[in-house]
């Protein structure tokens, strides 16, 4: 059974987060990104909201980049530990809201859309500022997350199918007055179905522009993706690139 501390990353997603998740572990998914994080900590250090089991984490401390982690998870935590080169990353057990940890870093990062796991605007802001607060002058806190999907909703839908297959469906709710978010997973195996859902609160470009501006940052870059890719009305994520002014 999950640990309820863990709240949907528990010890059922831990077991199968590598596998299932396993084409973002793939190196030329991995080593764009890590590439600009390590060029952004320069010789500084690094945290990283949300570590989870490792995949950036690992990599960047293998480069020669000081790695300390946040996450509240601690069956995904365990799994960070169990790989090579676990026990080199400090991570604190926490909300990366309100988490503090000692001293100051050169680049904080959450990748793969975890910004939308705080489901409030409130939280969101409050990421922000505990990033910001981290940073040391000129350091930098990069966010890679969608674009909500929204030109793909005709009016009266609220749906937006992720995959399907005869014994698997995933889909996306949006409630574009709330702004709130749901990714939808069916499951039958052996001729039972089993139903999971898991919260979210989709975000803006422009409005993580004014929460950057709320906890004192600006915005230095944003593009496509990890390889720097121009950012377009077509682009279907960002990766954004805040500043802590110096002085």
């Amino acid at each position: 059974m999950d640990d309820h501390r863990d709240g949907y990353f528990g010890e059922s997603t831990a077991a199968t987060y590598d596998t299932e998740e396993a084409a973002r572990f793939d190196p030329a998914d991995v080593d764009p990104s890590v590439d600009l994080l390590a060029g952004l900590a320069r010789e500084g250090r690094a945290l990283e909201l949300a570590v989870g089991t490792g995949r950036l984490a690992l990599p960047l401390a293998a480069r020669g980049v000081p790695v300390h982690g946040i996450d509240t998870s601690r069956a995904m935590v365990s799994r960070l530990r169990a790989k090579p080169g676990g026990d080199a990353i400090g991570v604190t057990i926490g909300d990366m809201t309100t988490t503090r940890v000692d001293g100051e870093f050169a680049v904080a990062y959450l990748v793969f859309n975890t910004i939308n796991n705080l489901t409030t605007q409130e939280q969101q802001v409050a990421c922000f500022r505990n990033a910001a607060a981290h940073l040391t002058p000129g350091g930098c806190f990069v966010v890679e997350v969608g674009v909500p999907e929204l030109r793909k909703l005709p009016p009266g839908q609220r749906a937006v199918p992720m995959r399907t297959s005869a014994t698997h469906w995933a889909f996306d709710a949006y409630d574009c007055a709330t702004q709130a978010l749901s990714s939808n997973y069916v499951e039958v195996v052996e001729g039972r179905g089993r139903y999971r859902s898991i919260p979210f609160r989709y975000v803006w470009p422009a409005e993580l522009d004014l929460m950057a501006q709320l906890a004192g940052l600006r915005l230095r870059e944003r593009w496509d993706g990890w390889t720097r890719e121009p950012f377009t009305h077509e682009s279907g994520q960002h990766v954004s690139v805040w500043e802590k002014p110096a002085g």
